[in-house]
């Protein structure tokens, strides 16, 4: 397997708004991640991945831009931005941006020229339809709520939108759209980053047939996933970014592509495919969907979450590369969704932790997973900033489909807003995010979890991050080797195995609150190992291990195979 940069590093996500605020404004800026690029430094990651800067009105937090080619005003200005890159580089921390190049804002000069006229110049930037008998052209509804399709008296015509109403869905079957967005990435590359993550990148292309929709059960609009994602070009449309852009530097990329199969990500990221470096797939965030789709407060089984990301590390081994996350911007906080944040919330947090790390594929830290902030509990919906969960709340507890207590407990479980609370750096006002109003409130247990407190412990969870990054950098096992999961019956333990030549690692995490009994495979029983890591103080090291609860433990094993016993 080629060994290259982006298969190596450690990515840390940062969502600006919620990071540090520099200018005491109540929002985070581009001036407070410069301010924190040591810390990110001590913590050891590669690459920061930074959510949307662009200007943009915010109607979905900076994924509706209205210039590329400035920053929004809440970050700061673009001088700020290059110092920002400078001083990350001079770090030897590289940068990809968040792109968004689906859609625009509907305040972008694109999109207000191509709604004046149906001859303006630019009207073909957009998708339009004329409406069916005064409606909309057809039944797809938005997955923010409400229909796709929003009327523009201008032309008497729709515009299609996947999410918001503004935020209009380009029409990259358009030759110019296209040399519009290989421009755009080529001034941000001139520019000196390293990459990008494109936003819902599997979206790009759409049918030319647009039909009505299923509608599930109790649902008010038709399902256009089938219209809208992994459309009859989009390969075609990446390999021309890939041509024009991403193989004229030495950039990583990643897309977001929601309803990928294995098959579809090897033609997204297959190593000879010539399109993107990886993915981002959201199977295993998907496993606790309910009736009403992501709204549901139960957690997902264990074997089913070991199932996927296990079909995933075997299914991509040799052929394309995986990309490892438990939460992101979009996720409420892994640890209150698949561990326990109250009785075990340090154990929680270092053994999810450990479990994605040793995979294989490049870990993505979302900003707080290293040092265990948790989901919040909000009481009312006036608290949540995210349109999101505002749409949701009016259509299913508008609609009479969800009572109030019932929704809100869903929102406490899944909402986007628990993983965009503000970065908790210390126990003063505002857990030191900022001297003003904070644009969404601070979790309260900032007091007892903040990075200040767990940087002075070599027993935190910060602490135990830094390590199990200190062990992908100085083993190609955790980065290269093949992946096996032992026990996929058990709803307790989640073990599997990596294997590199004559190593061999067994990695064994048990997800409950309970102690749990394991034996070493038998072919390496009577090898000689090591402990590389185990979030308790001390770990058993015979071949019978009861695993304690939330406990994590990487043994290692050398001459494995020289030694003929496995």
């Amino acid at each position: 397997m080629e060994k290259t940069w982006w298969k190596e590093s450690v990515v840390y996500q940062i969502y600006p708004r919620s990071f540090k605020d520099s200018n005491h404004d109540g929002i985070g800026d581009l001036n407070g991640v410069t301010e924190k690029l040591d810390y990110l430094k001590l913590l050891g990651i590669d690459v920061i991945w930074l959510c949307p800067v662009y200007q943009s009105p915010n109607c979905d937090n900076g994924y509706d831009i209205s210039d590329y080619h400035e920053i929004m005003h809440d970050f700061g200005t673009m001088e700020d931005f290059d110092r920002l890159l400078e001083e990350a580089h001079s770090r030897g921390i590289k940068i990809i941006m968040d792109l968004v190049v689906n859609h625009t804002s509907d305040e972008h000069p694109w999109f207000v020229e191509s709604k004046k006229s149906l001859d303006n110049p630019y009207r073909d930037y957009y998708i339009w339809q004329e409406g069916k008998d005064g409606k909309e052209p057809n039944n797809w509804g938005s997955w923010f709520g409400g229909s796709a399709w929003t009327h523009s008296a201008e032309t008497d015509s729709y515009y299609l939108h996947i999410f918001a109403d503004k935020q209009p869905d380009l029409n990259w079957e358009n030759e110019k759209v296209r040399k519009e967005v290989v421009k755009l990435m080529k001034w941000w590359c001139d520019k000196g980053i390293d990459g990008f993550r494109l936003d819902v990148i599997s979206m790009i292309s759409k049918t030319k047939e647009t039909p009505d929709g299923h509608v599930m059960e109790g649902m008010k609009y038709g399902d256009l996933s089938p219209y809208v994602i992994h459309g009859p070009r989009v390969h075609e449309y990446l390999r021309e970014l890939n041509r024009e852009v991403f193989s004229q530097y030495d950039v990583m990329t990643v897309g977001e592509t929601a309803g990928v199969t294995e098959k579809h990500a090897e033609e997204y990221a297959g190593f000879e495919r010539n399109e993107l470096n990886m993915i981002f797939q959201f199977e295993h965030m998907d496993l606790d969907f309910g009736e009403k789709n992501k709204w549901n407060d139960q957690p997902p089984k264990l074997t089913n979450l070991k199932a996927v990301l296990s079909k995933w590390q075997v299914g991509l081994h040799n052929k394309a590369w995986n990309s490892l996350f438990w939460d992101n911007h979009d996720q409420p906080r892994a640890l209150s969704r698949f561990g326990n944040d109250k009785q075990y919330w340090s154990e929680s947090a270092k053994m999810l932790a450990t479990c994605l790390h040793m995979m294989q594929g490049t870990p993505y830290i979302y900003q707080g997973d290293e040092i265990g902030m948790t989901n919040i509990k909000f009481t009312s919906i006036e608290q949540y900033r995210d349109i999101e969960s505002h749409n949701a709340y009016e259509e299913l507890v508008g609609g009479g489909l969800v009572d109030k207590e019932q929704m809100l407990s869903y929102l406490n479980y899944k909402s986007r807003d628990n993983a965009r609370t503000p970065m908790q750096w210390d126990d003063s006002e505002n857990a030191g995010f900022t001297n003003g109003e904070p644009w969404i409130e601070v979790n309260a247990n900032y007091q007892s979890i903040n990075a200040a407190a767990q940087v002075a412990n070599e027993n935190s969870i910060f602490a135990y991050y830094q390590k199990l990054i200190r062990l992908r950098k100085q083993h190609e096992i955790i980065v290269y080797g093949s992946y096996e999961l032992l026990l996929p019956e058990s709803e307790e333990l989640f073990v599997y195995t990596r294997t590199l030549n004559d190593q061999k690692l067994l990695v064994m995490c048990n997800f409950t609150d309970e102690t749990v009994d394991f034996v070493v495979p038998e072919e390496l029983q009577s090898c000689q190992r090591a402990i590389w890591i185990q979030n308790y103080s001390d770990a058993a090291a015979g071949n019978h291990i009861s695993l304690r609860p939330h406990e994590a433990i990487v043994l290692f094993f050398d001459d494995v195979n020289v030694n003929g016993r496995a």
